[in-house]
């Protein structure tokens, strides 16, 4: 027996729309749903294993926004399987006209983040095996950033974050 979660089951969210906010992930991410009841949420997953990865909860369309830098969720992480996997979704985020906040390399992965109908934080992302990481400790330190290990559509995009300090805030 072990005290350690296995892994991250869901996130639950909460959006205006349900119906809205569930066809543009549907749209967007390919994402399926299992449940959807009008009015109040959708259950959703790009894992056709498990019930639900992401629940979207209605409030309203009078609910108020997010603010840069409140305190909560900053976003939500939906990994590809491949390279070119991300590349795909690339092109689809561009083709339906959704806006790329930003496209950074993490070193180790690649991510595109996004907004969702309500602005809640999205990215999609691909990690290497962890066998291809340079290392296995420390991997997210400035050594390790942005060493061009993935070239594709976003290149013009790409965003290199600078060493934070106690005075700076990064949002990624």
């Amino acid at each position: 027996m072990s005290h350690r979660p296995r892994h991250l089951g869901h996130v639950n969210i909460y959006v205006r729309n349900a119906e809205r906010s569930r066809q543009w992930y549907e749209d967007v991410l390919g994402l399926h749903t299992y449940e959807f009841r009008p009015g109040w949420a959708a259950f959703m997953s790009a894992d056709i294993e498990q019930s639900h990865e992401v629940a979207l909860m209605q409030v309203g369309d009078d609910a108020p926004g997010q603010h840069k830098g409140q305190v909560g969720l900053n976003h939500m992480a939906w990994m590809m399987e491949s390279l070119d996997d991300l590349k795909d979704a690339y092109h689809r985020l561009k083709d339906k006209g959704v806006k790329i906040e930003r496209v950074v390399d993490h070193g180790i992965s690649l991510g595109i983040y996004f907004r969702d109908p309500d602005g809640n934080g999205i990215e999609v992302s691909y990690e290497l095996p962890r066998a291809q990481w340079p290392r296995q400790e420390h991997v997210f330190s400035d050594d390790m950033v942005a060493r061009g290990r993935f070239p594709g559509p976003w290149d013009e995009e790409l965003r290199v974050y600078p060493r934070l300090n106690q005075d700076s805030i990064a949002v990624v």
